[in-house]
């Protein structure tokens, strides 16, 4: 591929920068403006068809919120909880939007699959669609006969198939898109049918609300039917626990009473009774030692302290005293001797007797007293020891009982925790609410979303122009042929030698206004087009500065190249510039050169060469520009070999000896061996190239050829160059600048 013509560099360094240059860019674009506006022309026609044959469609849009806000009736929690309000709970209901579940449930609440629109078997077939059915039923009816149930089968299978198709036609209709960073989701759907993509818009954000409060009573159902049984499960596990717990305490005898069971108050008390009753025993021992130690002491009783309390001691007291006062009296009146003092003596001893066993029964009583309070403290005792033993039993039953009551209050306190929730679940059921709604319903849309003639146009305007460059660029990598010096430099690896222009392009007319190209280098030879010839010699002659050039064979690669008019009309610029210049006809298959003096010679090369004519007779003179000419004349004779013997060789040396230059029309390289024959015998080898026609592949397969046999080539030659389009469209060389010096030559 021509990747260098496509993208044309910018100064001699510039192949080492890939820089394009702008410049050579538009001239690229300018010389293929015809490929460019034919490929724009043929998109925008496509694109226009298309558009008008295309069926309208209307898009009809509504909008769904996901509601963040909500009514709180009661304090009871969800069992389905709202949506969070973030973005990725948004793109989530976006692609629930978009699931086969909703699309399934449009297409089943609208009957769609009985809609031709969606469904195309119902669809009245074309005459080239029941041409392309026509075959399949014919097959269809060599299918063997399935039983019924088979039969049913296969019905079902394709009803389901059929139904499938239709959601996926009805997915393809719809477009679920969040508006920016809101909550705010579009619903589009498009339809051929106004009305039905504004009702089925609707449907599908109607669906959408209805699945979310199916959702939630499903769930909600769910939760109470699950919460419902394990009530049931609880219920008799609280009842077991229960029973259990009191069985226990009726084997153990753990009865409770006011917190506490009847073993620990016995103990309780008993503990209060052996304390009051230690007390007691302890006053009573006391008054007891304190009595005994004060008639050890050798009182008579009279001070011990139970005595002085006895009411019968101290009236006894009483008594002796006023006895033992009256007997001092008369013991004073009548004497010691007097029988009254003797008898009031002897009562006074009477009452001390009696004041003495009173004080013996109190201090007895004492010991009495003392000694229930002992008994009844060891009762106690005994009492509170066997509570004990009771207590610790219990105490090591209440272990497992409150295992057992632990394990009921657990497992009450789990029923009603569930009774509870069961209860708030079955109020929820006539609570439910979507977490989205509607904000705006479809409105039936007026003007067809698709096609739209003006954005079709301007894409087609984008593609084609696209496509009109990627022309550009393919056709630029397909041209194979040689346009510039610096294709011919840089492909074929000689040197440029010039151009040739087409007649056509330096004049005004279309063929150049009827003159032949030879008749303009004698009558226009300041015209552009014979300056390219006096160009061409100059190149040829100071191609080679170690040698003189007096020999040229002028050839190229294939026919029709221009080469012997460009030989024809180099040998007349040659012979205007004053030197001898023989032009010798070697292509004896078309001897053109005949054509071009306008006469058919008797006698010529072959002849001169067979020995049956000299040089002389052989030679003609082309008296408008002096130079001579050796054609060849009508012969059906053609020798094997004939340029590579030594008749060919003495004949160039006499005509070297004769002129100062030989210029040697030869026949084309590629389909004729001459060439090969007579090249190695010229000085050097003008290669011709037909501009941007001869593929740089047959030009260098010519030039392999040539140098196998020891030709040596000046370089190459363009011939019939347009200089007008080369000057329009930017091929470079001089060309490039015809129009700044054209007015230089006289055309």
């Amino acid at each position: 591929m021509n990747i260098q013509r496509i993208l044309p560099t910018l100064g001699p360094d510039s192949a080492d920068r890939g820089q394009p240059d702008p410049i050579q860019l538009i001239a690229t674009f300018r010389r293929r403006l015809r490929v460019f506006a034919a490929t724009l022309v043929i998109v925008l026609a496509g694109v226009i068809v298309f558009t008008l044959e295309q069926k309208p469609r209307y898009t009809a849009t509504s909008y769904v919120m996901i509601d963040t806000r909500k009514r709180d009736v009661t304090k009871i929690d969800e069992v389905l909880s709202g949506l969070p309000a973030d973005s990725s709970a948004v793109d989530t209901e976006v692609q629930i939007l978009q699931s086969r579940s909703l699309a399934t449930r449009v297409v089943e609440s609208m009957h769609l699959d009985q809609d031709p629109e969606f469904n195309s078997d119902l669809k009245k077939p074309s005459i080239l669609g029941q041409i392309l059915k026509a075959p399949g039923q014919l097959f269809k009816s060599a299918a063997p006969a399935l039983s019924p149930q088979a039969a049913a089968q296969q019905k079902e299978i394709e009803a389901k198939k059929h139904f499938d198709l239709v959601v996926d036609r009805v997915l393809k209709r719809q477009k679920i898109s969040r508006q920016g960073l809101t909550y705010v989701i579009a619903i589009d759907f498009t339809s051929i049918d106004p009305n039905k993509a504004a009702e089925i818009a609707n449907t599908f954000a109607n669906d959408y609300l209805l699945e979310q409060l199916e959702a939630k009573f499903d769930a909600t159902k769910q939760a109470s039917q699950w919460l419902n049984d394990r009530l049931g499960q609880l219920r008799v596990q609280v009842e077991q626990a229960e029973s259990a717990v009191a069985s226990y305490r009726a084997q153990t005898g753990l009865m409770s009473a006011v917190g506490s069971n009847l073993t620990e108050q016995e103990v309780s008390n008993l503990n209060q009774q052996l304390a009051l009753a230690q007390a007691d025993e302890a006053q009573q021992e006391a008054k007891v030692r304190t009595a005994r130690q004060q008639l050890a002491a050798g009182s008579n009783g009279e001070d011990v302290g139970a005595a002085l309390d006895s009411e019968v001691v101290k009236s006894l007291r009483a008594q002796y005293a006023e006895v033992s006062g009256k007997l001092a009296d008369l013991q004073t009146r009548y004497g010691a001797r007097h029988p009254e003092v003797q008898r009031v003596s002897k009562q006074l001893d009477d009452i001390k007797s009696q004041i003495q066993q009173e004080i013996n029964r109190t201090i007895s009583n004492l010991d009495a007293q003392a000694q229930v309070a002992r008994q009844r403290a060891g009762s106690i005792q005994a009492s509170l020891g066997r509570a004990r033993g009771t207590l610790a039993g219990n105490n090591q039953a209440a272990v497992r009982l409150n295992e057992l009551e632990r394990n009921a209050t657990s497992v009450r306190t789990l029923y009603e925790s569930f009774l509870n929730r069961f209860k708030e679940t079955t109020t929820q059921q006539g609570m439910a609410e979507s977490d989205a709604r509607v904000v705006s319903k479809a409105k039936i849309p007026s003007d067809p979303s698709f096609p739209k003639m003006g954005l079709n146009l301007a894409m087609g305007l984008i593609f084609g122009v696209l496509a009109g460059v990627a022309a550009i660029f393919l056709a630029e990598a397909l041209d194979s042929g040689i346009a510039t010096s610096e294709d011919i430099e840089r492909f074929l690896g000689v040197a440029s030698l010039g151009s040739v222009p087409l007649l056509s392009s330096t004049q005004g007319g279309a063929k150049g206004g009827g003159q032949s190209p030879a008749d303009v280098i004698v009558e226009k030879p300041l015209s552009a087009f014979a300056e390219a010839f006096r160009n061409l010699r100059t190149s040829i002659v100071y191609s080679r500065v170690d040698k003189p050039i007096r020999v040229v064979a002028v050839t190229s690669s294939l026919p029709g190249e221009g080469k012997t008019t460009t030989a024809f009309c180099l040998g007349r610029a040659m012979a205007m510039s004053g030197s001898r210049t023989v032009v010798v006809d070697c292509d004896v298959r078309r001897r053109n050169i005949n054509r071009l003096l306008g006469q058919e010679p008797a006698v010529g090369l072959m002849e001169v060469l067979a020995g049956k004519a000299t040089l002389d007779q052989a030679l003609v003179l082309d008296s408008a520009s002096g130079a001579w000419f050796l054609p060849l004349a009508r012969s059906s004779f053609t020798p094997k070999d004939l340029f590579g013997g030594a008749a060919m060789q003495n004949l160039l040396a006499d005509l070297k000896s004769r002129f100062e230059f030989v210029l040697l029309d030869t026949a084309p390289v590629l389909p004729v061996a001459d060439t090969r024959s007579l090249a190695p015998q010229a000085d050097v080898v003008v290669f011709l190239t037909q501009w941007r026609r001869t593929p740089r592949r047959a030009v260098q397969t010519a030039f392999e050829l040539l140098r196998s046999v020891g030709a040596d080539i000046a370089g190459v030659a363009l011939t019939q160059v347009d200089v007008r389009e080369q000057a329009r469209y930017g091929y470079g060389d001089a060309g490039y600048y015809y129009r700044a010096y054209r007015k230089y030559y006289v055309q």
